[in-house]
């Protein structure tokens, strides 16, 4: 029960968040590396870049495991650890590395050390900055966290009925989530057809793919019937001149002959 309650407050952040993808499956069956469970997102669009805000939106969506423990049970537990992590290590590289920081700004504190190992980014600053940069962190971190508490707050019916379902069935699609979410908030069915999923749109793809290649043989088979039709009508048409003028010959032989022969008669 208390998975199915971190993972619905991470999906409901999810959906809720403008720059977050829909969620694709919620799951509360264990993966085998350490989680009791997990919340797909939808790929979205290859981005070279992230935006600070897009950045902050899922530090917030990090936390919402763990906001949603503490929300229905008043107790946390260790299953957050992983979304504390990551909340944290984004948190460090926007004040760090990205300029991302209204206290520092522009400044650079920090470089990687090896990409091609852990990635990993090394302080250049002193102590006292670093001290003040853990301030920075523990600011972005609390004020997301207290944004997801109060999200999940104002969708407490959404988080009670997602869990629930969750709980019995195990997993649930984007779809159902959504169906479940727009009854308890009141929001109409989409009248026209729903917007495809990555996989539906990438089947959609390859069949358009499969249908333009039948279509180019099928251009290419007519071109070459018609070529060969042309072809087979001028070769009749060679044909046809060869017998006509065989025709004429032959008839103007014809009259040369009974020329002479009428000539040769009047002689005698």
């Amino acid at each position: 029960k208390i998975t199915a309650y971190h993972e619905a407050g991470h999906a409901i952040l999810f959906h809720v968040l403008p720059d977050m993808g829909p969620v694709h499956t919620i799951s509360v069956i264990p993966t085998g590396m350490g989680a009791a469970g997990y919340t797909m997102p939808l790929p979205g669009e290859d981005e070279m870049f992230n935006s600070k805000k897009k950045m902050l939106q899922n530090i917030i969506v990090d936390f919402g495991g763990r906001v949603a423990e503490e929300l229905i049970f008043g107790d946390v537990t260790t299953g957050a650890s992983q979304d504390i992590k990551q909340a944290t290590q984004m948190a460090r590289a926007m004040v760090t590395q990205y300029g991302m920081s209204d206290k520092f700004g522009m400044m650079c504190l920090a470089t990687v050390e090896n990409q091609y190992l852990d990635n990993r980014a090394g302080l250049i600053c002193g102590e006292e900055t670093a001290a003040q940069i853990d301030q920075e962190v523990l600011s972005i971190i609390n004020s997301s966290y207290d944004e997801a508490y109060r999200m999940l707050e104002e969708n407490r019916e959404v988080l009670d009925k997602i869990s629930g379902y969750l709980y019995e069935h195990e997993t649930i699609t984007g779809k159902e989530f959504m169906k479940i979410f727009r009854e308890l908030k009141g929001i109409p069915e989409p009248e026209e057809e729903e917007k495809k999923t990555f996989f539906e749109q990438a089947e959609d793809a390859k069949n358009a793919l499969e249908q333009a290649k039948t279509e180019e043989h099928a251009k290419t088979e007519g071109q070459t019937e018609i070529k060969n039709q042309a072809e087979a009508e001028t070769s009749r048409a060679a044909e046809d001149q060869n017998t006509v003028s065989l025709e004429k010959g032959s008839f103007i032989d014809q009259v040369v002959d009974d020329q002479t022969a009428a000539h040769e008669e009047h002689q005698k």
